[in-house]
């Protein structure tokens, strides 16, 4: 059950286990909005499905994936239904253990430390031993011990479009930075991935990793959603996706 005493604005949220400030950025020529997270537990940092069910069409809008599972702070994850490969570990529980070759993954383990990993490299049940409690397969990896680790030169193709994004970070042990961008309208240009890991260096991210974007970005606090999600520029509107990334109780 969440504590008894809770403070909360239009940009933040405080109840002794959970802090959340959201703050509205204007770089690039983009809206960015990030939540600076602190939390007592990695225990309030959890992944949903849609509709609580692994499936390849099974989908829902983030916004009603955070309401059905009492989010404070939700983002989309990897979208992990739009591909029939990448790992999919979620709370503990093994989905899908068919790796995307070359693929890098985020690792979020039980005490909420994060590892960027290439697919390549270690299987899913290893992972998973290894004490994975949330494995999100989209990628690339923007920051790895403070260093950007996307160059301009790597972005290649859509990459280099400036674009809607999603992506998580932490900063220090169990402090965290979810970031959405808006894009493809004129009030908003959206982020290429150079920039996107600029800025979650800007924020002191040590780890950083791209989540699904374009269509998919929504940001929902405290049953609001924060971003101006779009798929095409014109109608402002969320894509239904498959899973969040979010924090609550």
């Amino acid at each position: 059950a969440a504590p008894a005493e809770v403070r909360m604005t239009e940009t933040e949220y405080d109840d002794g286990n959970i802090s959340i400030v959201l703050t509205v950025y204007r770089e690039f020529d983009t809206d960015i909005y990030a939540a600076d997270v602190r939390l007592s537990s990695a225990d309030f940092l959890k992944t949903a499905l849609a509709g609580n069910t692994y499936g390849r069409n099974v989908k829902a809008k983030t916004s009603e994936i955070a309401e059905a599972n009492g989010a404070i702070l939700a983002i989309n994850g990897d979208y992990y239904g739009a591909r029939s490969a990448g790992y999919v570990i979620r709370n503990g529980v093994l989905y899908r253990s068919t790796g995307s070759r070359g693929a890098e993954a985020l690792v979020i383990y039980d005490d909420g430390s994060f590892e960027i990993v290439n697919e390549s490299d270690v299987g899913a049940e290893e992972l998973l031993n290894a004490g994975a409690r949330h494995v999100l397969s989209f990628g690339p990896g923007l920051l790895q011990d403070g260093e950007i680790i996307v160059s301009e030169r790597d972005e290649v193709g859509r990459a280099m479009v400036s674009n809607p994004r999603t992506a998580i970070g932490i900063i220090d042990d169990l402090h965290y930075v979810f970031v959405v961008s808006d894009g493809r309208t004129r009030a908003s240009a959206g982020l290429t991935l150079h920039e996107l890991a600029l800025f979650m260096e800007r924020l002191g991210a040590a780890t950083a990793y791209n989540l699904d974007g374009g269509g998919s970005s929504a940001m929902v606090f405290n049953g609001r959603i924060v971003n101006n999600p779009t798929t095409d520029g014109r109608a402002i509107r969320e894509r239904s996706v498959s899973d969040i990334v979010f924090i609550g109780y």
